[in-house]
């Protein structure tokens, strides 16, 4: 296993980000961490990055999911590829609501603007146009496949974990449900409110996870492998970690997904994509998601596999090791 919290997160500032809606953000910070082996081509640019995208509650050090297949001579190998790992737009520590003190007046954003902000910063930091392979955990998903739709010849390989298309359907309605607990909240006053949080919006931030705790596991792992006194720990434990997130950051990563639906957009993918699903996710069931998404991509390998971890259960890729080893030796340099 590569330990990837011995890494320390480096700082980038770009001068200036433009948000699809036309707004800019002067000073927009970046936080990322990096390691692995740099290779270059003849112009000197770097012709190995592997870039990691987290999930929604996620941030640069997500990328610990799949730390126990990266190392020298593992199935992400640290000597054949360099992997970059960013706390997306809008999260903190990277330009968000909290982190610039903008609040409410933080430009919305969508999820290609969190595309165009980790591809400016890759251009502007390394010098990288050209990148070997996108990797997307939840939320992140949506992020290498809109890159791959809009940007089809800057990539060889993308690898869409536990994902999907659209949001839609439940995933839409929690959403909507968590915005509306906090958006409700005398407090919240309208995304102006004062800091420290009130103990009214502490407890509708605990409402808010309440309301998504439950799809996180399969529905086995909580009927059958948990009693109801480990559920309500587990629901406090869940709640004490977003009680430190704030309000409008959660707001915003929400809504920047509503709209998002690439269902006419796929076919215009030219990257080879690896599709990985697990039927006892609650999130992203594949018979909804990444079984219709394979039929929509010209070149992709799909590949299911159980966990009763459920949507979590992501970090269990040795479940299909061999396949996943397959898939990436083609773009190793060795």
């Amino acid at each position: 296993m590569f330990d990837v919290e011995s890494i320390e997160a480096e700082y980038f500032t770009l001068d200036e980000f433009k948000f699809k809606n036309g707004e800019v953000l002067k000073d927009a910070e970046v936080e990322y961490i990096s390691f692995g082996t740099p290779h270059y081509d003849d112009n000197g640019l770097i012709s190995n990055a592997l870039i990691y995208f987290h999930g929604s509650s996620g941030n640069c050090y997500s990328v610990r999911r799949i730390s126990e297949d990266m190392g020298p001579g593992e199935i992400f190998d640290t000597d054949k590829f360099f992997f970059i790992s960013v706390s997306a737009l809008g999260c903190p520590n990277s330009s968000s609501p909290s982190t610039s003190g903008l609040m409410n007046k933080f430009p919305e954003y969508l999820v290609e603007d969190m595309v165009n902000f980790q591809k400016q910063f890759l251009e502007e930091k390394f010098g990288i146009t050209y990148v070997k392979g996108l990797i997307g955990n939840s939320m992140g998903g949506f992020e290498v496949l809109t890159w791959g739709c809009i940007y089809p010849d800057s990539v060889d390989f993308i690898i869409s974990l536990v994902s999907s298309f659209k949001v839609g359907g439940h995933n839409y309605a929690l959403s909507k449900i968590m915005n509306n607990i906090l958006e409700s909240d005398p407090d919240y006053n309208g995304g102006a409110y004062d800091l420290p949080i009130s103990n009214s919006l502490k407890r509708s931030l605990k409402l808010s996870s309440d309301a998504i705790y439950c799809y996180g596991l399969s529905r086995e792992e909580y009927r059958n492998n948990m009693t109801n006194e480990e559920i309500r720990q587990a629901m406090d434990e869940f709640a004490e970690e977003i009680l430190e997130e704030d309000v409008n950051d959660l707001i915003y990563m929400n809504n920047s997904s509503l709209d998002y639906d690439l269902t006419e957009k796929l076919k215009d993918i030219t990257a080879k994509v690896l599709i990985i699903a697990i039927n006892q996710d609650q999130y992203f069931p594949p018979n909804l998601d990444a079984i219709p998404m394979s039929k929509m991509i010209k070149n992709n390998k799909l590949l299911i596999f159980d966990s009763c971890m459920g949507h979590v259960g992501s970090n269990e890729l040795y479940k299909i090791k061999h396949d996943l080893e397959e898939f990436i030796k083609e773009f190793r340099d060795d």
